[in-house]
């Protein structure tokens, strides 16, 4: 196993920091130090997304355009029409036709359209499909028959015909490169292939090679499909580990540092698939610190997700979620020595579109997002802020859309969400505040007291003679609001209600919560 000593004057540009532990893996990507991508699996948790289902079509809904499949949970998956017959075209690459694709294309009679899916999938049908969106909050999964097996330099389309280059490859001669390698290439027919960007640069051999591993493993799968009963899951989508070694590992990775000798050697093998010179890459981290805290990892997670992040030039964004929008907004913060304060609004802008593009990757934000600027008058200044979201964004594996700075300045865009955030995943709601983010103030707190104590006060009073007693049990900082503040308030109370209060902290209670009780008896009055 490969060791080597993690005492360095400065970062490498690019490294996989992986901390792999019994109940959960977690990965971070880090450039010149800066946490830039952050993924968290938990060992307990099945990974459904990109996973491949037998199912069967349960019902129709005409109104929805949707079919509900069964898969095997408790919440059907939902699969809308234009999922089940996907369009002919795909904006994301270029086609490029392959030694036999003309001979595939030909024949087969008109294309179904979503008017003929009653038809053609009663429920009671048998289809294939894969999970492209995990359950979220009380929605079931998300399914497409438009099947994908990811490998390291391809993508698979079983039933695809279409073969092409991705289009986020921008290089002219390049491109030209991969589409001669892609013409030369024999993919099997009904098939497709789709160069990925991590392809760039790489020699034919590895293509080749690359499409064999797949249509080796899809063959596999159209055997457990024939055997497997209905509904069964046919493919498992690899775990935390093998994805990031397929997605991430490229040139620019310097090295990958893994905590867990089995795990290294597992990533070790998965490496030495792709290419036996990156082997040494992969290293094993044995020193006494926890890895992300050697690595800064644990300090750059817990400012990252906080709800105010603060941005280089001294502004800062703020970051809310919901259950369907996300909405960030941008301040100045401490960014006011400048005299010129259209270049400060500027530059203010330009670091907070470039630090909302690494949050959304940070916490896997997706669905709408809205982004308030902070106004700017020139229209070069704003349309140079939506180039810099839009170059930052470029990278991004999940699909973005990023529309023009609006007249009321706010930046709208989406993010393909496949499964729940980071947040969602990691926090759970507040038992005090139950998910608001905020608990009700002492002086709030008093005014609810007194006015709880004056309708008992006023129904004992009616009912008799002579004074009487109540003992109201609050949290401690309630209590000195009580005593300090409302004391004169508390003293009229009882002189012109006759009766007669007493007050005691009880840490037990949250903020929120209150007591009063018979003095006498104990019982809780209500």
């Amino acid at each position: 196993m490969l060791k080597f000593s993690f005492s360095r004057k400065k970062p490498s540009n690019k490294e996989i920091i992986i901390n792999a532990e019994s109940l959960e893996k977690r990965v971070a990507l880090l450039e010149n130090g800066r946490l830039e991508e952050f993924h968290i699996e938990r060992t307990n948790e099945q990974r459904l997304v990109g996973s491949i289902f037998k199912g069967r079509i349960k019902n129709l809904e005409p109104g929805l355009k949707a079919a509900f499949v069964d898969i095997g949970f408790e919440k059907n998956a939902f699969l809308h029409y234009w999922d089940i017959i996907p369009e002919s075209t795909d904006t994301t690459f270029e086609a490029v036709e392959t030694k036999g694709s003309k001979a595939r294309s030909g024949g087969g009679g008109p294309r179904p359209t979503m008017d003929d899916i009653p038809k053609l999938y009663p429920p009671g049908t048998e289809v294939i499909v894969q999970v492209t969106k995990g359950p979220i909050s009380t929605k079931g999964p998300r399914i497409t028959t438009d099947i994908s097996l990811p490998g390291r330099y391809l993508v698979l389309n079983p039933f695809g015909g279409q073969s092409g280059i991705s289009r986020k490859i921008e290089d002219s001669r390049e491109r030209t490169r991969l589409r001669d390698i892609l013409r030369s290439m024999t993919v099997p027919e009904g098939m497709g292939v789709i160069f990925r960007t991590v392809g760039m640069g790489q020699s034919r051999r590895y293509f080749i090679r690359d499409l064999a591993l797949l249509v080796d493993e899809w063959q596999k799968i159209a055997e457990r499909i024939k055997a497997s009963p209905c509904p069964s899951c046919v493919f498992q989508e690899p775990g935390l580990v093998y994805r990031t070694v397929r997605d991430f590992l490229t040139e620019e990775v310097d090295r990958i540092v893994v905590d867990n000798p089995d795990e290294c050697g597992i990533i070790q093998n998965l490496v030495g698939q792709i290419s036996n010179r990156s082997k040494s890459k992969v290293k094993l981290y044995d020193e006494p610190a926890p890895i992300f805290e050697r690595f800064n990892v644990d300090k750059q997670i817990e400012d990252a997700f906080r709800r105010q992040v603060w941005l280089k030039c001294g502004g800062y964004i703020v970051i809310d979620e919901t259950e369907a929008l996300v909405a960030i907004d941008v301040n100045t913060g401490r960014n006011k020595s400048g005299r010129d304060l259209e270049r400060t609004i500027l530059q203010t802008n330009i670091e907070a579109a470039e630090e909302v593009a690494r949050q959304l990757r940070l916490r896997n934000i997706g669905g709408i997002i809205v982004i308030d600027f902070i106004d700017m008058k020139s229209r070069r200044d704003q349309q140079d802020v939506t180039n810099r979201l839009r170059d930052r964004v470029r990278h991004d594996k999940a699909k973005t859309h990023i529309l023009p700075i609006s007249p009321v300045g706010l930046t709208e865009m989406t993010r393909q969400r496949q499964e729940e955030s980071i947040r969602d995943a990691v926090y759970e709601d507040c038992p005090n505040c139950e998910g608001r983010g905020v608990v009700k103030s002492a002086e709030t707190m008093s005014v609810e007291i007194q006015r709880r104590i004056t309708e008992l006060l006023r129904k004992r009073g009616e009912s008799r003679n002579g004074e009487f007693s109540l003992r109201v049990m609050v949290h401690p900082a309630v209590l000195e609001r009580l005593r300090t503040e409302d004391e004169e308030i508390l003293v009229d109370m009882e002189q012109r209600l006759s009766g007669k209060l007493s007050f005691r902290a009880d840490p037990t209670l949250h903020k929120e919560e209150f007591k009063i009780v018979n003095p006498v008896s104990g019982e809780e009055l209500k």
